[in-house]
């Protein structure tokens, strides 16, 4: 009996994953109405600051000021959100779990929204950010990107929760990086002054009570054993999408001339 060549096997159990993912990317996506209005719902986010009328609040705590500037945190910032917006889109393919998680997202931006509109903050950070090098011209890019308002709570901390928290009803591996992620982008919103503590604890707060709401009446739902499978195949994509993401800004750095 001629034995197969480890290699041979290992070509076969490629083209066989390859074959999974085709098939899962290919099933049909319903677009629904709320999704049409989350993805709405973003550009608001630039105007908000014009419709407040009140008085702007500086949420600060001690904490606050004992966190540092790290620019070089920008880079963290805008690459694991980028990888948190990516990852349920490929891993939550199932109707009505993908319902529960857009109801989750609305109900974190349009409570947060209203925040914005009530209780108008402005950010910690400074005018100006001093320094050369990528990680400074990153933050830059992000402070002239990102109006110093719409603080409290974090937007961005929740939807992150709410991305991990969903992804980890799929799979237990990736869900728990997926927090860790998350984790990381609260701390990231601290590191580049972009929030206060407590915006990020009450968005955490606010994106656990979303999921509470919505994903555990979802707990029921049978979840593919092919979502279960190419769960990680799609986390490990979706890191190569968020550094590819990183070598273009790197690269627009170097057209920029201040490299």
């Amino acid at each position: 009996m001629v034995k197969e060549h480890p290699l041979a096997r290992t070509r076969a159990a490629l083209r066989i994953e390859w074959r999974l993912v085709v098939e899962s990317l290919t099933r049909p996506y319903h677009v629904t109405i709320p999704m049409v209005l989350l993805v709405s719902l973003v550009p608001l986010y630039l105007f908000i600051p014009e419709l407040s009328t009140g008085p702007i609040h500086v949420p600060e705590i001690a904490l606050d000021r004992l966190v540092p500037l790290q620019p070089a945190w920008a880079v963290v910032y805008g690459a694991v959100y980028l990888f948190l917006i990516i990852l349920p889109v490929l891993v939550v393919r199932q109707r009505e779990h993908i319902r529960s998680t857009v109801s989750a997202y609305l109900t974190v931006w349009l409570t947060a929204y209203v925040c914005f509109l009530v209780y108008p903050t402005v950010a910690p950070r400074g005018e100006e950010v001093h320094g050369e090098g990528f990680a400074v011209w990153s933050l830059q890019a992000l402070y002239s990107s990102d109006p110093p308002y719409n603080c409290f709570p974090s937007i961005h901390v929740a939807h992150s929760f709410v991305s991990a928290i969903t992804t980890h009803r799929v799979h237990r591996g990736v869900g728990i990086a997926a927090v860790f992620c998350a984790s990381l982008v609260g701390i990231s919103t601290l590191m580049t002054k972009q929030h206060y503590v407590v915006d990020v604890i009450a968005e955490i707060f606010l994106a656990l009570v979303a999921c509470a709401l919505f994903l555990r009446n979802d707990a029921g739902t049978e979840i593919p054993e092919l979502d279960r499978r190419l769960a990680p195949v799609f986390a490990i994509g979706t890191i190569g999408i968020a550094g590819l993401g990183i070598l273009a800004f790197w690269v627009l750095y170097q057209l920029s001339g201040e490299a």
